[in-house]
């Protein structure tokens, strides 16, 4: 095995060969998927198509593609969409051509990070996996639908990949402990070391091994020279936190912490104390929640706590949830701070949430007839024998643009009040319009 700088990282040693040793991914490789069908290279009348890998860091989209390139003997070509331009694609595309022509062998084309690539350069593709000159695999961690041309996701399969379990990123380190490619059984892991470097992963296989080479490295360091050792190296939990620097949190993501801190967190926004909100926020980050799992939360305690009290914090939260994905950590616990600073310091309102509550359960119970006449669609041949749209008063028409008439169904006329605003933030001012409307449309 080479030495020193010569050393490839452990990700890459321990990069699956083959179908067997793939960790994860079990939906998209399933016996007669597309994909697998690809990467076993399977014959007959449909042939092999490109395919947009969408998922993201460190759950497969390389490995997939070199287990892709190495079926039937494929060539196998890689180029990064943040250096490569048209003029490699293009170079790419008329070898392929040649190889097919000559040799009968098809070229896997991996093209990581597609999302990079303009609309110009994508259009180069175009003609290369039309004709399956090549068979393009395109990685990407963004959105396929926003990132890429629609006639290139046309002529590609869709191939979505999710986070890997943490039994699966724990038996990635498992298998890397023991491999000749990996640490060959020269070390032995502590259980809360293991336990740690899954949590800190996050889904990430790459990242639980790029951990583990580095508390390998602190371990090996800590034994003094010249001495004998007998047996492996033992890493343990203070090997791991002085590799990645990331203190060991009272935390089980998939366990009662993880829903404890969760719910602690939204509580105390809820109860408008920012300290602990912040705190909460520093566990979750800390043990290595997912940041896009935590921006989620606070979109919802936006709405269902602040609400009408301060709509602007929903559009804080919605804000940080984008750019949380774009950016990731560390830089993402500043964005997440911001929201959860302004959902805990806002008034807060809950009367929309309770609201639509209200209504689902009535029209669950079987309430709300048929829509009045007047309000039904009119535009289309025969609704006006039907009476669909008479007597409707379009509301723009009115001085002060409100419409005296009925739009609730007539067994919930006067027998509903939904949104009840209070008298808080934002919403004591919706509240005298409310009651202002009620007169206005209702007569009541």
């Amino acid at each position: 095995m080479p030495s020193g700088a010569s050393l490839p990282p452990l990700a890459v040693r321990m990069r699956p060969r083959s179908l067997e040793e793939v960790r994860g991914q079990s939906d998209v490789l399933r016996p007669g998927s597309p994909l697998r069908r690809l990467i076993e290279g399977s014959g007959g009348s449909a042939g092999a198509l490109s395919a947009i890998i969408w998922g993201p860091p460190g759950t497969g989209k390389t490995t997939l593609a070199h287990l892709v390139a190495n079926a039937a003997d494929r060539r196998f070509v890689e180029l990064s969409a943040v250096t490569a331009g048209v003029k490699d694609v293009r170079a790419v595309m008329e070898q392929a051509l040649r190889e097919r022509d000559m040799f009968d062998r098809q070229t896997v084309l991996f093209l990581d990070e597609i999302h990079r690539f303009t609309k110009a350069q994508q259009d180069a593709l175009l003609p290369g996996v039309e004709n399956r000159q090549v068979i393009l695999v395109a990685a990407t961690t963004e959105n396929p639908s926003f990132s890429v041309i629609a006639p290139l996701l046309s002529r590609s399969m869709l191939v979505t990949l999710g986070p890997l379990t943490d039994e699966e990123v724990a038996d990635v380190l498992d298998s890397a402990l023991v491999d000749e490619r990996g640490l060959a059984g020269e070390y032995t892991l502590a259980d809360d070391a293991r336990d740690h470097l899954v949590r800190i992963a996050g889904g990430d296989a790459r990242r639980s091994l790029t951990s583990l080479e580095a508390a390998a490295g602190v371990a090996q360091d800590g034994v003094a020279p010249g001495s004998v050792v007998e047996g492996p190296v033992e890493i343990t939990l203070a090997h791991t936190e002085q590799a990645v620097a990331h203190a060991a949190v009272r935390y089980d993501r998939t366990g009662d912490q993880h829903y404890d801190v969760a719910s602690a967190l939204i509580k105390s926004m809820r109860g408008s104390d920012v300290d602990a909100a912040l705190h909460y926020l520093a566990r979750m980050l800390e043990a290595g929640e997912d940041p896009r799992f935590i921006a989620r939360r606070i979109v919802i305690s936006a709405s269902e706590d602040v609400g009408m009290g301060d709509p602007t914090a929903l559009q804080t939260a919605v804000a940080a949830m984008h750019a949380v994905a774009q950016i990731g950590m560390p830089e993402a616990r500043i964005i997440l701070a911001q929201a959860v600073v302004h959902n805990a310091l806002a008034p807060k309102s809950n009367a929309a949430y309770t609201g639509i509550n209200e209504a689902i359960a009535d029209v669950r119970a079987g309430k709300g007839g048929l829509v009045p006449p007047h309000l039904r669609g009119s535009g289309y041949a025969g609704a006006s024998r039907l009476g669909h749209g008479d007597g409707y008063v379009y509301a723009h028409d009115e001085a002060d643009g409100v419409a005296r008439q009925a739009y609730l169904p007539d067994d919930l006329q006067g027998r509903t009040d939904y949104y009840r605003p209070t008298d808080r933030g934002f919403e004591a001012r919706l509240q005298q319009r409310w009651t202002w409307l009620k007169e206005r449309i209702r007569g009541s």
